[in-house]
């Protein structure tokens, strides 16, 4: 049952980078951050569990709903998440993974995700371009792709 909802969470992503490229309209809705982050983190609970990762969710309590698509604020955690493992899946030692959620200034909402892991590398300010990478297999649209969305 979860392989069925995982594989229909993965073409709702990938319709929405379509229509991303295409110039659609993105699915607006009332959305609860702390939901779609317990949602990621079930999405790669198998790919924390395999490298070892242990996730610590600070979730803050009463915060407000947001308007947005619920698809691609689901893309830009799991991107962020994926990241987080690829930085600390081949190191020794404690591998920990914080996902914070909170209220900012302005009646805004802060989410962060922290690790242990290998930090940026010293191209930091290239990061958001477009096919720009630091892994083998990357293809530089993940970061690029989130930051549009913001």
């Amino acid at each position: 049952m979860r392989i069925v909802k995982d594989g229909t969470r993965a073409a709702e992503i990938i319709g929405r980078i379509r229509l991303h490229f295409e110039k659609g309209t993105p699915q607006r809705e009332l959305l609860d951050v702390n939901e779609v982050i317990r949602e990621m983190i079930l999405l790669l609970r198998g790919e924390l569990a395999r490298y070892s990762i242990s996730v610590r969710p600070e979730l803050g309590a009463d915060l407000p709903q947001v308007m947005g698509d619920r698809v691609q604020l689901q893309q830009v955690m799991m991107n962020l998440v994926s990241n987080s493992i690829d930085a600390m899946k081949d190191l020794g030692g404690s591998r920990e993974l914080a996902i914070k959620s909170q209220r900012a200034e302005n009646e805004q909402l802060m989410v962060s995700v922290c690790d242990t892991g290998v930090g940026l590398p010293l191209q930091a300010d290239e990061i958001f371009k477009a096919f720009f990478t630091t892994k083998f297999h990357g293809t530089g649209m993940g970061l690029s792709i989130s930051r549009f969305h913001r």
